[in-house]
């Protein structure tokens, strides 16, 4: 699918709340990025490679508030 055609996604709230847990969005966005890019899961951002790291700040900077 080309980026262009890509339906606009609304940014997600940058909180943590005690009703969501583990499906908080912050979360649910990290393993969205990791089965885009084949990252394992249980990978910090702070392990990522550099291109890594720019691209999941990129993601948090057009999803998050």
């Amino acid at each position: 699918m080309d980026r262009g055609q890509r339906k606009k996604q609304p940014p997600i709230d940058n909180s943590v709340s005690d009703s969501t847990g583990q499906y908080d969005l912050r979360f649910v966005l990290w393993r969205q990025f990791c089965a885009l890019h084949n990252i394992p899961v249980d990978t910090l951002p702070s392990q990522l490679e550099d291109d890594q790291k720019d691209r999941w700040e990129e993601m948090k900077a057009q999803r998050l508030r």
